[in-house]
């Protein structure tokens, strides 16, 4: 098997380094992507959409040896969802964060409402990209955003490595990716977002994570026909706080599938 683990906003795939390790010294060949754009380059005909980053992961997927285990954080969780639900890739299974984000009535956190908005978004993101690591900030301002995630890294060479990808390019991709989801993710994908996924899927809920509200997560995993489980004591960025236990947690997963 192969697990395929996918990052979000404004994230790189070094977040999944400790995962990664974990389950190789299980035996499990993990693979973790770099969005387009996201600490590499953006390809000039790539709108950066919702819709396009997804029928990037679905042609990603086909050129993966499976059986494929799939894993999106943040807003990687909403790429693969649709990934799963709406294209033809070789997928066995797969796993999901913030579930709330893909209810119906979600509605945007407060810093996604200005990425969202013209020229406010542009000067929070020239902002974020100026930014340096441990400047005082308050929380939703850039350098907090970017202070927060690099320190959340637990060795020195994955947080220069996040910091190096935090750039205009990153910048762009996400205004690009979050003015693509009016008035939210489910707007556009209700039909498949609204049926069982067509393989078995599991819903992780960090409990310590004040950006996922657990009665709307529950209820998106219900609609979905996945499993749930809890990463007790974890916050937003739950694959580098512990992961062993999410290597575990996914374990038990994946061990029941066929």
């Amino acid at each position: 098997m192969t697990a395929v683990f996918l990052h979000g906003v404004p994230e790189a795939s070094v977040i999944w380094n400790g995962v990664c390790e974990q389950l190789a010294d299980d035996g499990v060949k993990a693979l973790a992507l770099d969005l387009p754009g996201f600490g590499t380059t953006r390809p000039s005909d790539f709108g950066a959409t919702k819709d396009d980053y997804a029928a990037w992961l679905a042609e990603m997927l086909r050129g993966v040896e499976g059986p494929v285990d799939v894993v999106g954080h943040d807003w990687g969780a909403g790429i693969v969802l649709r990934t799963v639900t709406a294209f033809d890739v070789p997928v066995r299974s797969w796993a999901v964060d913030c579930g709330s984000v893909f209810h119906p009535d979600y509605v945007w956190h407060e810093m996604a409402q200005v990425w969202r908005t013209p020229d406010r978004g542009e000067e929070w993101m020239a902002s974020f990209v100026a930014s340096e690591p441990g400047e005082l900030a308050a929380p939703g301002e850039p350098g907090w955003l970017k202070s927060a995630l690099v320190a959340a890294c637990p060795s020195q060479a994955d947080a220069a490595e996040l910091k190096a990808s935090m750039d205009d390019t990153m910048g762009g991709c996400i205004l690009d990716l979050y003015r693509s989801a009016t008035p939210n993710i489910f707007a556009d994908w209700a039909a498949e977002l609204s049926l069982p996924a067509p393989v078995p899927g599991l819903v992780l809920r960090a409990t310590a994570d004040d950006s996922d509200d657990p009665v709307t997560s529950a209820e998106v995993a219900a609609r979905l026909g996945a499993r749930t489980a809890e990463l007790e004591g974890l916050g937003h960025w739950w694959m580098m706080q512990d992961p062993a236990a999410v290597a575990e947690a996914l374990h038990s997963f994946w061990t029941t599938l066929p």
